[in-house]
């Protein structure tokens, strides 16, 4: 058996919230306080819980009525459950429409139900895939969830719907990519299950979104070249200056209002956003992924499902991405994978490396090979990565940067070895030949610390770069990196 995290992963990102608890309207800054703190309370809940475990191990849920088996063996389709939780926080609440029941008149329960089919119709009917689990797992709703609720998301067995604040936000259920996202969350959670920090948090995000908006396309018959790639269409209300939460075709457009300010995505490596905020940044910098993936389908053209979808869904339910992956890794498998289904030198896997390379993950010309596990964690990609506990080759030169704290000071140098002092060379040369970079990134400090420095390191001009963050390094480390940058 295998352990799969668990995280409430909500559509609405924590930074979004937070500018909303300034809302001229004190009724929806009230809203926003008050769901940025359920969530802040739902991920403690979580986090101080055991992780929930493999599809091998599911239990029964808990519903209105009774205990109901996790799984259906009937496999004739999707077995699908609303409930309402007429405005509290206690789920899953009362049962209101079940699997072949008519529509209950109210648009909330019978949106999430007909999403609830339109996503699993996306992952049974295209990739052989029963629900979210490959077994069968029993789809659960939970509209009407709060007074206000300013969200929605997938909780490890069910997803739970708010209804806005009325005035930024529409209810939750309106948007069907949102159903696909969350729900894709629990795909993701029984198969890589991605850690939920850093770029394997941005991936889970990027995949969520990925496949949220294929269930769109696909219900509303849309080609990549017809589909408008905006992730929760329709949740604004008229009054913001904004289309959707985010856009894969134009990570950094999706909105630039007043009250919210400008969507903060980035498209690119080169603007990778380095936070401790948002688990690491996990719903800034899934807008990289997110943008590749958006290039590969419109450069594979036809469906998005069937062309750049199936190799996204053969890498993450293919067993070789790790818990860990970062965005280089997850590329090189994409890559590895469009050439084992499409033949190697094909316009499908040559479409797929140019994504990556436009946006900055992979290096022109890299290969992909066969593809490795996944990368150190924290680091932005590269090329040529050697393998984990090997030795690396001797650099001339390091790049060090230090970003970070309450200013957002930025601080880089890059340096020939040899005009070192002696003492300095030597230090950088036994960090590098030694692995010890990886084996601190992969040994991350026990605690986070709010708006705390992080060192980047790497070799130019192909080198891995390895993120540490400041507080986690051992003191001789850090005196070197800081006597490199000349502090």
């Amino acid at each position: 058996m295998t352990d799969r995290p668990s995280h409430p992963c909500g559509i609405v990102p924590p930074y979004l919230l937070a500018a909303l608890t300034g809302h001229r309207d004190e009724a929806v800054a009230e809203c926003a306080r008050r769901s940025l703190e359920r969530d802040r309370s739902l991920r403690s809940h979580r986090s101080a819980t055991a992780p929930r475990t493999s599809s091998t191990t599911d239990h029964p849920v808990e519903h209105q009525g009774g205990i109901r088996a996790p799984h259906a063996d009937d496999g004739t389709g999707p077995q699908r459950t609303i409930a309402d939780a007429h405005g509290t926080q206690t789920t899953p609440g009362t049962t209101v429409r079940t699997e072949g029941q008519p529509a209950t008149g109210d648009p909330a329960a019978d949106e999430a139900y007909d999403g609830f089919g339109h996503t699993w119709s996306l992952f049974d009917q295209v990739y052989g895939r029963d629900s979210l689990d490959g077994r069968g797992l029993p789809l659960l709703g939970s509209v009407h969830y709060g007074t206000g609720y300013d969200n929605a998301f997938w909780d490890g067995t069910q997803m739970v719907f708010g209804d806005g604040d009325g005035t930024v936000f529409n209810r939750f259920t309106i948007a069907l990519d949102v159903i696909g996202h969350e729900l894709t969350h629990g795909v993701t959670e029984h198969t890589a299950a991605l850690q939920y920090s850093g770029q394997s948090g941005a991936l889970n995000e990027s995949l969520s979104d990925v496949f949220g908006s294929l269930v769109k396309q696909r219900t509303l018959g849309q080609s990549a070249a017809d589909a408008d790639w905006l992730i929760g269409a329709g949740l604004f209300n008229a009054q913001v200056k904004g289309v959707a939460l985010r856009s894969m075709k134009a990570p950094g457009t999706a909105y630039d209002d007043p009250q919210l300010g400008k969507d903060p995505q980035p498209a690119r490596m080169a603007d990778y956003v380095q936070t401790t905020d948002d688990n690491g940044g996990v719903h800034l910098n899934s807008g990289i992924p997110n943008h590749a993936f958006y290039l590969a389908a419109t450069a594979i053209g036809g469906n998005a499902w069937e062309g750049a979808g199936q190799v996204w869904f053969d890498v993450l339910t293919g067993g070789r991405l790790p818990a860990t992956a970062d965005f280089a890794a997850f590329a090189r498998l994409t890559v590895a994978a469009a050439e084992s289904q499409y033949a190697v030198g094909s316009p499908q896997a040559g479409a797929i490396q140019a994504a990556w390379e436009r946006v900055g993950v992979l290096a022109a010309g890299q290969v992909a090979g066969n593809a490795p596990g996944g990368g150190v964690g924290g680091g932005v990609g590269s090329a040529g990565d050697a393998p984990a506990g090997s030795s690396a080759p001797t650099a001339t030169q390091v790049q060090v940067r230090r970003t970070g704290g309450l200013a957002g000071l930025r601080r880089a140098r890059t340096v020939a070895l040899d005009d070192l002092p002696d003492e300095d060379a030597q230090g950088w040369r036994s960090l590098l030949a030694d692995d010890r970079l990886r084996e601190l990134a992969a040994s991350p400090p026990d605690r986070a610390v709010p708006d705390a420095f992080t060192y980047h390191v790497a070799c130019p001009p192909d080198g891995e770069e390895i993120t540490l963050p400041e507080h986690g390094i051992p003191e001789p480390v850090r005196d070197l990196f800081q006597r490199t940058l000349g502090d």
